[in-house]
């Protein structure tokens, strides 16, 4: 019996996808660098169909390829001719919630914002949040380990997991969904899959951390005269809240301006412009208090001159203005015309170094350009955009991709940065792989995958060089 005949027993029919129109959504990466040319896309219903669909392409020697919410920014989630995508989407259920114990088990094809929700419905928080939250599924996140705004506080995706439910590259399942903070029993099998992308298996399921609900907020837009003095108030709101600082996030005072440029409803809150802003977020499941630890931090500030002017959030509308501010900048700059990518990563002392050396850097190289440098400043995160010259041709520039990344990369790697924060590395960086993981580390990597995937069945071209 032919193959698609065969997963079509296991998943049904109608949940095997073949036809151009039917799969297209799935073949189409989000920034359009990658598209995808797979045999067929297979939902399966539940974590023992995905094991039958895995155990089955192994045999047939098919690569698979895992998707979530096909989000991600670095195309490992697309499919090369003659592979099988396998769609978590259907995989969708909230199996467990427990506000006493403080967890949440969830399914692969859960989409982050239903979990933060579920968590909300039951007076708990899951802190994992970005951009992507409304479609992207917390498969994915974990795949990828994602950051997002809240990494200073929370942690990133790995931080947050207890435990996973993975179907194995031979469709065999291991069953980790512990709800445990203690277990010294051995390898912590799960830091295996979290961060790896689908190419040591297929996250069907996990437990998740929750935490209290904050029961009040401070947030407050900052504006900077540079990003060393973001530095100064990040510390000193750590040590007046008693490091209740949730968000740290930098934006440029060319991001505002693309935001109010092409973002609808984005407007200024200063009366004049400032080179650098700071969006600052206090939270605590605590009522009172942090209001005024917040002032404090701003008036101290404005004396001593680390900050030039501040908005403080007097209600939740005027939060989301100002967090509308960070959250359109990416946005704004798709309409700006071609956006070339870094997600790296310094010690948060030297993120102002980094800025300052990358930028004098590619302006040197390529006179015109328009750094716009964002992001989370409180973990060291900076999204280290480069949008093309005003006039320039939109293809002329993003052909000057690899050159760009060597200059940034290379500053970082001096720095002993990391040239991927929290997007991962799917297709797009398996070269900077090579380039900047000792010998040592991409034998060892090398060894797990063959140890796990000895037929390089799972989501091969991805991640390893």
């Amino acid at each position: 019996m032919p193959l698609l005949d065969r997963l079509a027993d296991i998943v049904g029919a109608a949940h095997v996808l073949t036809q151009p129109a039917d799969i297209e959504a799935y073949m189409v990466e989000e920034r359009g660098l990658y598209r995808g040319q797979a045999l067929a896309v297979i939902r399966p219903a539940d974590t023992a169909q995905t094991a039958a669909v895995v155990a089955l392409c192994a045999e047939a020697k098919v690569a698979v390829v895992p998707q979530g919410g096909n989000t991600g920014l670095c195309g490992g989630g697309i499919a090369e001719a003659g592979a099988v995508v396998i769609s978590t989407e259907r995989l969708n259920r909230i199996r467990a919630i427990d506000p006493i114990n403080f967890t949440l088990i969830a399914e692969a094809g859960c989409v982050l914002a239903t979990l933060q929700q579920a968590a909300d419905a039951v007076g708990c928080l899951f802190p994992l949040s970005l951009g992507a939250e409304g479609s992207c599924r917390i498969g994915g996140n974990l795949s990828t380990n994602a950051g997002g705004v809240a990494v200073l506080r929370y942690g990133n995706a790995r931080d947050l997991t207890l435990g996973l439910e993975v179907v194995l590259a031979d469709g065999r399942i291991w069953n980790g969904l512990r709800l445990l903070r203690k277990d010294n029993t051995g390898y912590d099998l799960k830091h295996l899959f979290i961060g790896a992308e689908g190419t040591l298996g297929i996250i069907t399921a996990a437990s998740l951390k929750l935490f209290p609900k904050p029961q009040e907020m401070a947030t407050a837009l900052i504006a900077l005269p540079d990003p060393t003095a973001g530095l100064a108030i990040l510390a000193a709101a750590r040590r007046a809240s008693g490091d209740a600082v949730t968000a740290c996030e930098l934006v440029p005072r060319i991001g505002l301006e693309l935001g109010l440029a092409h973002v609808a409803g984005l407007r200024d809150p200063f009366e004049q412009p400032y080179p650098w802003y700071l969006l600052l977020e206090l939270s605590s499941s605590r009522p009172g208090g942090l209001s005024e630890s917040l002032e404090s931090v701003l008036a101290d500030a404005l004396e001593h001159g680390h900050a030039l002017d501040a908005v403080l959030a007097q209600s939740g509308d005027q939060r989301k203005a100002l967090w509308r501010i960070r959250e359109g900048v990416p946005e704004a700059q798709k309409k700006e015309g071609g956006s070339i990518k870094h997600d790296v990563a310094v010690p948060v002392s030297r993120v102002p170094e980094m800025i300052e050396r990358c930028t004098h850097a590619v302006e040197a190289a390529l006179p015109g350009v328009r750094v716009v440098a964002f992001g989370h400043l409180g973990d060291g995160n900076t999204h280290f955009n480069l949008t093309q010259p005003i006039g320039a041709d939109k293809a002329t520039f993003l052909a000057r991709w690899e050159e760009m990344n060597r200059i940034v990369h290379d500053i970082v790697a001096e720095m002993n940065g990391s040239v991927s924060a929290e997007h991962g590395i799917g297709r797009l960086k398996i070269a900077e792989m090579a380039r900047y993981k000792s010998d040592v580390e991409l034998d060892l990597m090398q060894r797990v995958k063959r140890a796990l995937d000895p037929a390089a069945v799972m989501n091969p071209g991805k991640v390893l060089p």
